[in-house]
């Protein structure tokens, strides 16, 4: 026979399930189901006014959850912590929008008659695709942030405009190399990769912000931030001037590489390993 105190729990966690994290869980599906809701209703909208509407969502999305992952109690907080496992599936996730980039200059090349200027450009669009690469990996890829709530929820979500700056740089090398012999990069085009790469720039020194080595190695972050920030803005005036697309993503290519040679240049001169 049963014992009928444990077949009186066993009926209560069926029809009761027990709540260990409190309002987080309904906060989190009601907020998913009127942003749901709010995307649908987008479609009303006239088209140039769709995006700037995404993007407000978005926003107002990302500050909802970073509220609600603050308020959270002690318990589900230290499930915050990011693991190594964690830090490495992000890094492949990565990788994986990074093939966007590729993704984008085959179809850009698959659309034209491949010529010398063409080859050229689709070449160059993908050392620009290896600058974002090189920006992630090299300064936070791989490391875990602080074991603080803080840290872990600046980690997590400064990975999503990364990767959504990412995947639009994609996007615009299809434009890039299929307007390979215009004068002037389309405006389009011209602002997405390059508002893309700025992105990247910040996204990537948010992240570093959660590192230990952000308050260990100050000597070379501090200077490194500024740096990216400095370049971030000579990124997005590049959009602005819109110049033939050789010479954009030439030009974009020594900009993602000065963060880069500031960093090996601090090593060599501390006698550090520069990888």
């Amino acid at each position: 026979m049963r014992d009928g105190s444990s077949w009186a729990r066993l009926r209560r966690s069926l029809w009761q399930p027990p709540r260990p994290h409190g309002e987080q869980p309904r906060l989190f599906v009601t907020g998913t189901a009127a942003c749901a809701v709010l995307l649908a209703a987008t479609a009303l909208l006239p088209a140039s006014a769709r995006i700037p509407a995404w993007g407000l969502i978005d926003a107002a999305y990302l500050a909802g959850y970073a509220v609600v992952i603050l308020m959270a109690s002690p318990a589900p907080a230290a499930a915050m912590i990011i693991t190594e496992a964690l830090t490495e599936r992000f890094g492949a996730f990565i990788i994986i929008v990074l093939g966007e980039t590729l993704t984008g200059v085959v179809a850009g090349l698959s659309s034209r008659p491949i010529s010398g200027l063409t080859l050229t450009v689709g070449l160059v669009a993908v050392v620009v695709g290896f600058g974002a690469w090189w920006t992630y990996f090299d300064f936070t890829g791989g490391r875990q942030p602080r074991p603080e709530r803080a840290a872990s929820l600046q980690w997590m979500i400064g990975h999503l405009p990364l990767t959504a700056a990412i995947a639009a740089m994609g996007a615009a090398m299809v434009s890039l190399v299929d307007h390979a012999h215009d004068g002037r990069t389309p405006a389009a085009a011209a602002w997405v990769l390059c508002a893309g790469a700025a992105v990247v720039l910040g996204a990537t020194m948010l992240l570093a912000a959660t590192l230990p080595a952000w308050d260990r190695d100050r000597g070379l972050y501090r200077p490194l931030a500024r740096t990216c920030a400095v370049v971030a803005v000579a990124c997005l005036a590049l959009g602005a001037a819109r110049p033939a697309p050789l010479v954009l993503g030439l030009a974009l290519v020594v900009l993602l590489s000065i963060p880069w040679m500031l960093t090996v240049a601090r090593r060599v001169a501390s006698g550090q390993d520069a990888a």
